[in-house]
C-alpha cells in the first residue's frame, strides 16, 4: 500500500511557488496545466487545481471554498530543526494559528498555506511519541 497526498488549490502557480518556497520540496511530474507532482518527501504531494465553488464531491453537496477551513485531516510535517522550518514557511506566505510550543515528545506549531489548509511543523525529541505512547495501545 502507498499514501498520496492531493491538496485542491485555487491557483496554480501561486501554490506551486508557495509549496516550494515553503518546504524543501521539488517538482517532479506535471500533468497538464493544473496539477503537479511535488517529491522530497516520504510520501507524494500532488496540488490540483480545482476552482472555488465547484464541487467537493460527485453529485453535488459541499463545495471547495478556500478560506480557513477546518478538516479532521491534515499535514503533520516532520522536521530536523523547527525554527528555520517556520521562518521559511512563514517567508513564502504561511500563516502561524499556533505559535511553537513544547510538548513532551517535541516541539510544534500551527499554520495554514495560504489556500486555507491548514499543517503543523513538528520537531521530534529522541524518544518522539514513544515519550507518551503506552505499550500495546493500552
Amino acid at each position: 500500500m502507498r499514501l498520496l497526498v492531493n491538496i485542491d488549490v485555487p491557483d496554480f502557480e501561486a501554490a506551486r511557488r508557495f509549496y516550494l518556497e515553503a518546504f524543501p520540496l521539488t517538482e517532479g511530474r506535471r500533468f497538464g496545466t493544473g496539477m503537479v507532482e511535488l517529491v522530497g518527501t516520504s510520501c507524494a504531494i500532488y496540488l490540483l487545481v480545482k476552482p472555488a465553488g465547484s464541487n467537493a464531491v460527485p453529485g453535488g453537496g459541499a463545495t471547495r471554498a478556500y478560506e480557513r477551513h477546518w478538516t479532521p485531516v491534515h499535514l503533520d510535517i516532520v522536521v530536523d530543526a523547527i525554527e528555520p522550518a517556520l521562518e521559511r514557511a512563514i517567508k513564502a506566505g504561511a500563516v502561524v494559528e499556533a505559535p511553537l510550543r513544547e510538548e513532551n515528545w517535541g516541539r510544534i506549531a500551527g499554520l495554514a498555506d495560504p489556500f486555507g489548509n491548514g499543517f503543523c511543523l513538528i520537531q521530534f525529541t529522541a524518544l518522539g511519541y514513544d515519550a507518551i505512547a503506552t505499550p500495546n495501545g493500552g
